[in-house]
């Protein structure tokens, strides 16, 4: 079997998992959008309660367009949740909140993996916009020198991807500790960790997709070294 054809199977597999993590994620929020807390409580009002409690006032709560758009934003603070978790009651809307929230709690302690992350980002917003046009200029000029160049490039968005992973954990393990302590009964606790461990998986999924394309990228380079 050539390495083109192997390159080929191992972004397919890739792309499998990657539907299955998202379809994860939409079933686990489908689910538990529907399901009220006790407290009925919305997104919004547990993501300022969470800020306020840990010093953290001048962090403004904003809206997002879309749906599962929610992301902190730490250039100007803001924790931006979208339409049904900023103004929902359910288990899904407290569990994303919190997540969001967690991030700006790793802002304010200076977490060194979301340091790290920020550090990497400009190399991965180069590697997404010049790595791939670098590796078809190379295929198409037959200069693989600039392909590799673009491999290269792409490593970026992999290492981002990669630190990415606990930056995520962490705000998840945060969320859930908090709304244990205050927020959630054990039984609703069981939705929350569904939710964000599927939200989990789109980011395991992703890192692992990135790794196989830049793999198949690799694979057809070295074969035609060979040749």
């Amino acid at each position: 079997m050539s390495n083109y054809v192997i390159g080929y199977i191992l972004v397919g597999v890739a792309m499998v998992i990657m539907l299955v993590a998202q379809s994860q994620v939409q079933n686990a929020y489908r689910k538990y959008r529907k399901v009220p807390n006790h407290l009925k409580i919305t997104g919004a009002q547990v993501a300022r309660e969470i800020l306020d409690g840990n010093g953290l006032h001048d962090v403004q709560i904003g809206q997002a367009r879309g749906q599962l758009s929610d992301h902190y934003h730490p250039l100007n603070k803001t924790v931006n949740l979208s339409a049904d978790i900023y103004n929902g009651t359910s288990i899904a809307a407290l569990a994303i909140a919190a997540h969001e929230c967690g991030h700006a709690i790793q802002h304010q302690q200076n977490y060194a993996p979301l340091k790290m992350r920020g550090a990497i980002l400009p190399l991965a917003n180069v590697g997404n916009y010049l790595g791939w046009a670098a590796i078809m200029i190379g295929f198409l000029s037959g200069a693989t020198s600039i392909a590799w160049i673009g491999v290269g490039l792409m490593m970026g968005i992999l290492a981002f991807q990669v630190i990415t992973l606990p930056v995520e954990f962490d705000a998840s393990a945060r969320a859930l500790a908090i709304l244990q302590s205050r927020y959630l009964s054990s039984d609703e606790m069981d939705g929350a960790k569904s939710m964000l461990n599927a939200a989990a998986l789109t980011y395991i999924a992703a890192a692992f997709a990135t790794a196989m394309s830049i793999l198949r990228i690799v694979l057809i380079l070295s074969g035609n070294r060979r040749d």
